[in-house]
């Protein structure tokens, strides 16, 4: 079941059974792969009772894509396995790294965006292609600092990553806001930079603001609270420029209730509505 240009929201156990009895109006439904390698149990018995009814996205945080060493091959083939049983629309993991010799890190790191690396990452790309057999989206990270080493823009990067590898793009717009103010970004400027062309999905989240040791502003990617007031503007420009698009509300931690979690989906709707390209409208003339 194709993902449509509409918002979604993150499943989550807790709201498991309000959605089955109410059966909302949403777009889509995103899981995390990883909450689902299991062979059964209560989480595949409602997430195979929600599928039945809307359409998924399913989105990897293990992979670790960036890791200086080969995929874990059991990993992807769970991975495969799932995405076999549940037939997601779109599938999506992140430009980071989470792994270290037989360590797993519960965090998504960063790396420098050099040659060696961009090599590594379109390598393991088209492995994790191969085998699935469908294309990835990659999705762009939250980052608090840059390497010196980098010979690459981000934007320019990914945009690299994506024309040798053919893989398809998650724009998390959240991401953009976070980097682009740790780091003195224009956040605009990014967007402009971005291969737009490739993007099948976009993400919004909220995000903790915090200081710097010289008390300058520090955003944590922490999706626990509603999407900020700048994310939503920054969101505008991106719908003005791409037109509407599956967008996903994240929210992880401090979860709200369901009508308030529906609430910021309904709210990306509004936005996509208001702010789509306007076509223009050629009146035939007769006479």
């Amino acid at each position: 079941m194709n993902i449509p240009p509409r918002a979604g929201v993150g499943l989550k156990p807790q709201h498991y059974r309000e959605i089955l009895q109410t059966a909302p109006d949403i777009g889509f439904f995103e899981v995390h792969a990883e909450n689902y390698m299991g062979a059964g149990g209560p989480p595949h018995r409602y997430l195979a009772a929600v599928r039945e009814r809307y359409p998924l996205s399913l989105h990897g945080v293990g992979l670790s894509i960036g890791a200086a060493k080969p995929l874990d091959q059991d990993h992807l083939r769970r991975l495969k396995d799932l995405i076999a049983r549940y037939q997601p629309g779109l599938f999506s993991e992140h430009l980071a790294w989470s792994s270290h010799g037989d360590a797993f890190l519960n965090d998504l790191l960063p790396m420098p965006y050099t040659v060696e690396t961009l090599q590594r990452i379109v390598s393991h790309i088209d492995q994790v292609q191969e085998t699935l057999g469908r294309r990835m989206l990659l999705e762009n990270p939250s980052t608090y600092v840059a390497f010196a080493e980098s010979t690459y823009a981000e934007p320019d990067f990914i945009a690299e990553v994506q024309r040798r590898t053919g893989c398809g793009l998650l724009l998390d717009v959240s991401n953009v806001h976070v980097a682009s103010t740790n780091q003195q970004w224009d956040p605009f400027a990014y967007i402009d930079a971005y291969p737009r062309g490739a993007v099948q999905e976009i993400h919004l989240a909220g995000f903790t603001p915090e200081t710097d040791e010289k008390q300058r502003p520090l955003l944590i990617d922490t999706h626990n609270r509603p999407v900020d007031p700048l994310v939503w503007q920054l969101y505008a420009y991106v719908i003005g420029k791409l037109g509407p698009t599956p967008t996903l509300i994240e929210w992880d931690a401090d979860l709200p209730s369901w009508s308030e979690l529906l609430a910021e989906a309904r709210r990306a709707e509004a936005y996509m509505k208001s702010h789509a390209p306007q076509q223009e409208v050629r009146i035939a003339r007769t006479g």
